[in-house]
Order: structure tokens, then C-alpha cells, then sequence
């Protein structure tokens, strides 16, 4: 029985819809959250944007989008049903439009379709019905304001915006689960509403933990940028992220893009 278990295991994962991620180099959070999303129904593979000593944060994001045609070749002939660009912070540099064209240009070279993690978030709010946004951000209030305006622009109202520091200082790989609960539940947001989401941007700040904690706080749509990309990728692979053996904050997710 174990060998038959195990047999089958291994022909899924051979058949697994593919999904490469362009991560940047310091981020620890991408991988597992998004492994942990698909439970196994796509196999995911990434690449690194290069490493680039002497540049601020700015320079670099700047630079992301410059090499992101070459990163994305560094799957070479691996076939691939969907990709997504796990830096948020390097499109908020983008209009949302531009957002969308550059992605439109990579999907057309490189013959799957690519969407940045911002773009798979607008997609997912707009599956959701919503129009409206907490942000939760523990960018550097630069790139806090960069990401309110991306998403203005993309026609959502931010209604709130909630900065949150790892200890005193605005580093998102470094927020801790208890930090991020902690300063969430200080800000007191205001009451379930059909059309308001609550996003947690960044793809390096860890928060399926967090989620699980403060999903029971509230009903309305919760979004992250590694939710959001992997809800994208199901949907654009055709797998439902709405089944039970799907992860919770994706059946949440599902339920509401559903009835929308």
C-alpha cells in the first residue's frame, strides 16, 4: 500500500502543472509561502534577480525591471504554464499599465503567461468585487506611498494605510509573525465590508501564519502578495484553489472570487 501511495505521489508531481517565480536574492519568504499555497497541485521552480552590491533599495528595484527579460530566460527550455514576478516593490515603480504591457511583452517572448505579483493582486480584487483597500505595508515610507498610488491609479480607493515596523525599523523580510499580528490588531480597523479587502503587500514579509490568526478577526477578503500570485496561477493553469484539500486562506480567497 505505501508503494502504491508513493507511486502515485511521484507520477503527480511528474504531471504537475509548472510554475517558475523570479524571486530577489534575500528573500526567504517566496518559496515556502508559495509551496506551501499550491500543496502540490503546481510544481514550483524560481530564479534570482542578479545580486547587485552598491545599490540602494531604490536602484535595485529599478534594476529588477531592466534585467527581468534576461532573469526570466534563466529557466531556459524548462516548460512552464505560468510565471509570476514575486517583487512588488519593483512595479509599484510601473503604472499599472505599464505594469500590464511590460508582462504582455514577456508573456508574448517568452511564451507563457507573466504577471507580476501586483498585477495578480489587482486581478484578485477585482475577481473579489473589491474596490476599496486596507493596506498593510512594512515598505519604507517611500515605497509605501509608491504602492497607494499603484494602486489609485489602478482605480482603488486606499482607505487606510497601516505601516508596520519589524522591532523600529521598516524591513519586510525581518517583521515577525507576532509583530504583525500585534500591530495589526492596534490599528483597530474598521468592520467587515463587502467592497474593502485587507492587503498585505510585500512577497518578503512572511503571513500565512499571521493570516490564519487574524482571518478569525474579520470576514472580509484578506490579500497577500504570495496569495494573490498563487491564486493567479491556478486560475491561469485551470486548477481550482476552492477545493477542499486547498490551503484555507486560498479556499477563503476562492469562495469570495467565486461569488463575485
Amino acid at each position: 500500500m505505501l508503494e502504491a501511495s508513493w507511486g502515485e505521489s511521484a507520477m503527480a508531481l511528474h504531471s504537475a502543472p509548472r510554475l517558475g517565480v523570479v524571486v530577489p536574492p534575500a528573500n526567504a519568504a517566496v518559496e515556502p509561502e508559495i509551496g506551501e499555497l499550491t500543496n502540490s497541485a503546481m510544481n514550483v521552480h524560481t530564479v534570482r534577480f542578479p545580486v547587485l552590491p552598491g545599490k540602494d533599495l531604490r536602484e535595485r528595484l529599478e534594476t529588477y525591471n531592466e534585467v527581468l527579460p534576461g532573469t526570466l530566460s534563466g529557466f531556459g527550455d524548462l516548460r512552464l504554464d505560468a510565471a509570476v514576478v514575486a517583487c512588488t516593490g519593483s512595479h509599484y515603480l510601473l503604472t499599472p499599465a505599464g505594469d500590464r504591457v511590460l508582462c504582455d511583452e514577456l508573456s508574448q517572448r517568452h511564451g507563457v503567461p507573466v504577471r507580476s505579483a501586483a498585477g495578480a493582486i489587482l486581478a484578485a480584487a477585482r475577481a473579489a468585487g473589491v474596490d476599496r483597500l486596507v493596506l498593510i505595508s512594512p515598505y519604507q515610507p517611500w515605497l509605501t506611498e509608491l504602492s497607494a498610488r499603484y494602486w489609485q491609479q489602478a482605480g482603488l480607493t486606499v482607505e487606510r494605510v497601516v505601516k508596520v515596523r519589524a522591532g523600529d525599523r521598516f524591513s519586510p523580510y525581518d517583521v515577525t509573525t507576532e509583530e504583525l499580528v500585534a500591530q495589526v490588531r492596534a490599528a483597530d480597523l474598521p468592520g467587515d465590508s463587502d467592497d474593502t479587502a485587507v492587503l498585505f503587500t510585500g512577497t518578503g514579509m512572511f503571513t500565512l501564519a499571521a493570516l490564519a490568526e487574524l482571518g478569525r478577526d474579520t470576514g472580509q477578503v484578506l490579500l497577500t502578495s504570495n496569495l494573490a500570485s498563487t491564486w493567479w496561477a491556478l486560475d491561469t493553469a485551470g486548477l481550482p484553489a476552492g477545493t477542499p484539500a486547498a490551503h484555507p486562506l486560498l479556499r477563503r480567497l476562492a469562495e469570495r472570487t467565486v461569488a463575485a
